[in-house]
């Protein structure tokens, strides 16, 4: 029986909870498997690296510290903006409120908000996996031939 190995093009069912609390965050049941090619970056580097040598049916817990998932929380990547800015019909800013703002280049950015001051609020940019250490229970589904 074959195992992955890079450059292989794979369909994996899985589960990612946050490791330290448990919550789940995303999960491919009750849609088809995820497919993608392995040692491509088109997962996060624990996931990846992850996969390598399954055997297809085989199911797996990979545990990936956040250096080989979303990467630190980027300092940088925290910004106050004037809440004068915010657009009228979003009403009352709250803590935990999802916004999507556009850099420079026309690419949408998405925020969360994490403070409210007095005229301003907080924003965080960063990933919101970022920081965080992941779990993933997986399962090979398939080896696309």
């Amino acid at each position: 029986m074959s195992q992955v190995k890079k450059g292989d093009t794979i369909q994996i069912h899985y589960t990612g909870t946050l490791s330290d609390e448990g919550t789940q965050f995303d999960s491919s049941e009750g849609r088809p498997p995820l497919e993608f090619k392995v040692g491509e970056g088109m997962v996060i580097h624990g996931f990846d690296m992850g996969v390598l040598d399954m055997k297809v049916g085989e199911k797996k817990t990979l545990h990936i510290p956040f250096l080989e998932a979303y990467g630190p929380k980027n300092e940088m990547m925290f910004f106050e903006f004037d809440k004068s800015q915010l657009p009228e019909e979003l009403g009352d800013p709250q803590l935990g409120m999802e916004l999507h703002m556009m850099d420079q280049d026309g690419n949408h950015l998405p925020v969360i908000i994490t403070e409210i001051k007095e005229t301003t609020v907080l924003l965080d940019g960063n990933h919101p996996l970022a920081g965080k250490d992941l779990t993933f229970d997986v399962e090979l589904v398939g080896i696309v031939a």
